[in-house]
């Protein structure tokens, strides 16, 4: 399933948030620029949380079994949820704009938006199981990372005509999280399992997330 979740996270960024960014009237070398900026700024963000746990952990007495580190820190579990906020916060602004527009078409919007999230939501939950996070706690955090959702509708429909030109760099940003995520954190992990036998349902796995967002984008009209 973290192979799947790879496919979700990097077909959802490559071949949705970032299309629908710069086919706006933002600058691209701007767009670029914002993409760069995002993923320093996630390999800053796990940095601080290696050098907090380390240092919370020196010199403590105290052995940890294999893989203790990575649980107790769950800095892919963090990211997540930090780049997920994002995006569903922009989500969130583009239903308020659909249903300023059209109340038709806001409710169009607001069902494609949710199927289109659904794998997307899945895949955060198995990388917070996989960084650490017991079920109950995935879920909460999961659940008011997509809480976002509303916060971006209520500041979209108060101030839809001042921040409409920023939606294309906080998706930006929301996508360099989840790329940063999937080939920094889990590609390696699943690099570790080297032979054909965990290679071929890994490749059959990322690329099934990858088909199922195709498929609900092609379902839902969003490109």
């Amino acid at each position: 399933m973290v192979s799947m979740s790879v496919g979700i996270l990097l077909a959802t960024s490559l071949l949705h948030a970032l299309p629908e960014a710069f086919e706006s009237q933002a600058d691209p070398r701007t767009l670029f620029a914002t993409l760069l900026a995002g993923l320093f700024g996630f390999f800053l963000l796990e940095k601080l949380a290696i050098l907090r746990h380390s240092h919370h952990h020196e010199g403590d007495g105290h052995g940890h079994e294999h893989g203790h580190d990575r649980h107790e820190a769950g800095r892919s579990g963090w990211m997540i949820l930090v780049g997920d906020g994002l995006h569903n916060f922009t989500d969130g602004i583009l239903i308020a704009a659909a249903f300023i527009a059209d109340p038709k078409l806001g409710l169009v919007t607001a069902i494609a938006i949710t199927a289109h999230e659904i794998p997307q939501e899945v895949g955060d939950f198995i990388v917070l199981m996989n960084a650490g996070f017991t079920r109950a706690r995935a879920y909460v955090y999961n659940l008011v990372s997509s809480a976002m959702a509303v916060i971006g509708g209520v500041v979209g429909y108060l101030t839809l005509g001042q921040g409409a030109q920023w939606i294309p760099y906080v998706l930006v940003l929301a996508s360099s999280g989840f790329i940063y995520i999937a080939v920094s954190d889990l590609m390696p992990q699943m690099q570790r399992r080297a032979t054909v036998r965990e290679t071929v349902p890994q490749v059959f796995l990322i690329s099934a997330g990858v088909v199922i967002v195709l498929l609900l984008a092609q379902v839902t009209g969003r490109h």
